[in-house]
């Protein structure tokens, strides 16, 4: 099955609420990690560009971004306001996506990958 069409079915089991803020999540990092290729790993979608960038993946009180320890070690600062891990930020679904912090973790991962050896196939 198609990655797209794989991450498509996993959205569409949540309810409209969840489904309209991971679709809003997905496009915002599409837009941030230009050439990026959606994949499934570890049954959540996922973005990989030279390596994973990031996951995410839905849950009923929150959406779960795992953009790797370097994502959230870069950007403790401005974390505060979310529960967060070594690896996790936890977004409430009550509370708006904070869009801008999401595309500059994006970006950074970017970054980070692009300047890593390519991986070989």
């Amino acid at each position: 099955m198609n990655p797209s069409n794989e991450i498509d079915l996993y959205l569409a089991q949540f309810p409209a609420s969840t489904h309209e803020k991971l679709e809003i999540l997905r496009k915002t990092i599409m837009k941030n990690a230009p050439g990026a290729k959606e994949v499934v790993s570890y049954r959540m979608p996922a973005f990989n560009l030279n390596g994973i960038l990031l996951y995410y993946a839905g849950y009923k009180n929150h959406i779960g971004f795992y953009p790797t320890g370097s994502g959230i070690e870069a950007f403790k600062p401005h974390l505060s306001g979310y529960k967060w891990s070594k690896g996790t930020i936890q977004f409430p679904l009550d509370k708006p996506l904070p869009l801008d912090l999401i595309a500059e973790i994006v970006r950074y991962r970017v970054n980070e990958n692009l300047a890593r050896p390519a991986k070989k196939k």
